[in-house]
């Protein structure tokens, strides 16, 4: 028989505990901006300097030597190295902490902060810097014109039709730190779920559509996590 194939779909509840703030806790990040004015195309065109800053100062946290990947991120990667069958990790999370634990079969679905897009040319590159109105499009010199390489309300999520195939073809999906708010990342455990994989959800709390998984673990994920993934392995 072949190995298992794992689709595991991470939230901001796995970075929260790296210091990260989420986004639809009372105390998140849209509690105290409103996605109209800083997450959608129309607020880029329309006052691109405050959707700038306001990335600017979500790119610089992920500087803050405090946070760090935790080891809810450090036992992913062990799942995918140790793992004999196909494997795919698929983060909601624009922040780079599932790479610098070293996570390698990764989709970020919408897209990285650590990463600009010019307007101008298409063009993208790696940027931890503040971006400023002087700064130059690596790629064609372009000014004015980089934009956070991320994916606002409004924009189609990356990879969609490699993360279908992966959902479709996968015998166990896990989910872990997400809301269940957010589609279509909310609706992968009904596509997995319908394909015949075994789900579960690892969350601080149940999810908004906890009653579609076969089972359900809550409490911290940098606790969860390890513990889930040496049960895998012990199983394979």
């Amino acid at each position: 028989m072949a190995p298992h194939a794992i689709v595991i779909l991470t939230g901001a509840g796995i970075s929260a505990e790296s210091g990260l703030a989420t986004f639809r806790d009372p105390d998140g990040i849209w509690a105290r901006h409103r996605i109209e004015d800083v997450a959608t195309p129309e607020a880029w065109r329309r006052d691109p300097a405050k959707v700038t800053g306001f990335y600017n100062a979500r790119r610089r946290q992920l500087l803050d030597p405090a946070v760090a990947p935790n080891p809810a991120h450090h036992a992913l990667v062990r799942l995918e190295q140790a793992w004999p069958g196909d494997f795919l990790l698929v983060t909601q999370n624009v922040d780079n902490l599932h790479d610098r634990a070293g996570s390698h079969r990764l989709i970020h679905m919408h897209g990285e902060l650590a990463r600009v897009r010019c307007t101008s040319c298409g063009a993208e590159a790696p940027w931890l810097a503040d971006v400023e109105p002087a700064s130059a499009c690596p790629a064609c010199g372009a000014t004015g014109s980089l934009r956070p390489a991320v994916v606002w309300f409004g924009e189609m999520p990356l990879e969609m039709e490699r993360i279908a195939r992966a959902l479709t073809e996968c015998d166990v999906f896990i989910a872990i730190g997400t809301s269940g708010a957010v589609y279509p990342a909310a609706g992968f455990v009904g596509e997995a779920r319908a394909a015949g994989a075994h789900t579960m959800e690892v969350n601080l709390e149940p999810s908004d559509v906890r009653s579609r998984f076969h089972e359900a673990r809550h409490g911290p994920a940098a606790t969860l996590v390890p513990a889930l993934v040496e049960e895998l392995l012990a199983a394979r």
